[in-house]
């Protein structure tokens, strides 16, 4: 009898131990998985030049906003030439080149997802994109217009060529003198019989 009563406390010994090992293990799991979490930074950077945002990377003409130089933006990732980042209350794409990356680093809990990286269809559709202004403005107004510059004298369709359609358009006909405002999240252009004459921040 004493014989199977100390079995018996043997074998609830070695059940506890086992059990006690394995919600160690569980939660060794769970602190690394934490820990992980945590470990997650994005950075901050201030940009170098006015430069679009773009709600696609793969189609410039998928203008979200301009953001003014020396504007803050939360850089989330960075893909090729282009950045992932946070302006504001909206996110999207910028060129690499527009903005200078802080030093400090910025702790965050979001994690963004790695987007398959494909250089080579981004090459072709930048290469498609300028070969399609060169061969309907030539080569120097092809290279302002693919980089998203604007000036005055330039038709409307040579603003959308750079910086997309706008959210909303303002016409006013007075005799031969056509008038118009186009909108975008940013900032206002204001047009006459075709041409650029003005432009502005929009002020909230």
């Amino acid at each position: 009898m004493k014989k199977l009563i100390l079995s018996i406390l043997l074998l609830a010994m070695i059940f506890s131990a086992q059990a006690q090992e394995n919600r160690t293990n569980i939660l060794q799991d769970l602190e690394q998985d934490q820990i992980t979490d945590q470990d997650v930074t994005t950075t901050a950077a201030t940009t170098t030049a006015a430069t679009r945002l773009f709600a696609d990377k793969y189609d410039l003409t998928s203008v979200i906003l301009i953001i003014p130089s020396g504007s803050k933006v939360e850089v989330l990732g960075s893909e090729e030439n282009y950045l992932y980042v946070i302006f504001e209350e909206y996110e999207g794409f910028i060129r690499s080149r527009h903005a200078a990356i802080d030093k400090t680093p910025v702790e965050t809990g979001q994690v963004l997802q790695e987007q398959e990286e494909q250089p080579v269809q981004l090459q072709e559709q930048e290469v498609s994109r300028f070969t399609y202004l060169e061969n309907k403005y030539g080569t120097n107004v092809a290279a302002k217009l693919n980089e998203g510059k604007i000036w005055r004298g330039m038709t409307a369709e040579m603003v959308k060529d750079s910086w997309g359609t706008p959210q909303k358009i303002n016409r006013v006909i007075s005799g031969n003198n056509v008038r118009e405002e186009w909108i975008y999240r940013n900032t206002w252009l204001f047009f006459q019989n075709d041409r650029l004459r003005e432009w502005g921040p929009i002020r909230k």
